[in-house]
């Protein structure tokens, strides 16, 4: 019998983790591989990844980067095989790679349109990115799971694909008016549906497959948004970026073995009103 400690060893299994450079993403990277897992950290900005890669390196633990553009098919393999190559093996699949502007950051970004001025190209780079990278990479990982008789996909969702933003929270006083767009709540309401997809259709052949969804994490913003999105939960604040962690390696490892199909969500309570 396992003790409760062991059912969170990763010791021995192979991640990827893709946007790992990312604010989440290198928090998951982290964490896969301080529970013993080697872990491929595939973003499309080298720089950024190998940074991660060295602190994670820097630590004693095994990672390499891996340059990806998770809307590219041939990239999505190259990923895939370079992970094979150097640690033998894949048994956990991250999708965290995503598209989602930042002009709720200190006024950054250019995503003020209206839905009915929403422009084509901006949705398009989305579905790309968010949508067909989760299915890309999620196909690339199947083939080498289904070869070794299981493993595990965790697809990085968020509150917003549970429910439309409240745009009320991005209003600045005495500047034009903002909304988070709608790509990203069409997107992540996406990857729920091919989060259960996918665990319906593998269940039977050891792959289990689940969502994670965040709520609003902290990343410099300014006061009076924090504010705003603070007001609408239950716990009063948004959250650090290491607080997804310990459900991340939870459903990664053996400690969620009876679960699949399902949506984690860890957000203060912003979806319990």
């Amino acid at each position: 019998m396992s003790t409760l400690a062991s059912t969170f060893d990763l010791t021995g299994r192979v991640a990827v983790v893709t946007g790992g450079a990312g604010l989440l993403g290198r928090q998951f990277c982290r964490t896969l591989a301080e529970a013993g897992a080697s872990v491929l950290v595939a973003d499309m900005d080298k720089v950024a990844a190998q940074k991660v890669v060295d602190e994670i390196v820097a630590w004693g633990w095994k990672s390499v980067p891996q340059t990806t553009d998770v809307g590219d098919p041939k990239s999505v393999e190259e990923m895939t095989a370079v992970a094979i190559k150097t640690f033998g093996k894949l048994d956990i699949l991250v999708n965290s790679a995503a598209l989602d502007p930042k002009f709720d950051q200190h006024g950054r970004g250019k995503h003020g349109s209206a839905f009915e001025d929403y422009p084509l190209p901006a949705w398009d780079a989305a579905i790309r990115v968010n949508l067909t990278g989760a299915f890309l990479c999620s196909q690339a990982a199947v083939k080498a799971m289904l070869k070794q008789g299981g493993g595990v996909i965790i697809n990085i969702c968020s509150t917003y694909g549970l429910g439309g933003p409240d745009q009320r929270i991005y209003a600045k006083k005495s500047q034009p008016a903002q909304y988070k767009p709608v790509d990203y709540t069409v997107t992540k309401a996406g990857i729920i549906g091919l989060t259960k997809y996918l665990a319906t259709y593998y269940g039977d052949r050891g792959i289990r497959v689940n969502a994670l969804s965040p709520g609003g994490v902290f990343n410099q913003h300014d006061d009076e948004f924090v504010k705003a999105y603070s007001a609408r939960t239950v716990l009063g604040r948004m959250a650090r970026p290491d607080e997804m962690n310990g459900a991340l390696l939870f459903l990664a490892s053996d400690a969620s073995s009876y679960m699949t199909g399902a949506n984690l969500v860890v957000d203060g309570g912003w979806t319990a009103w």
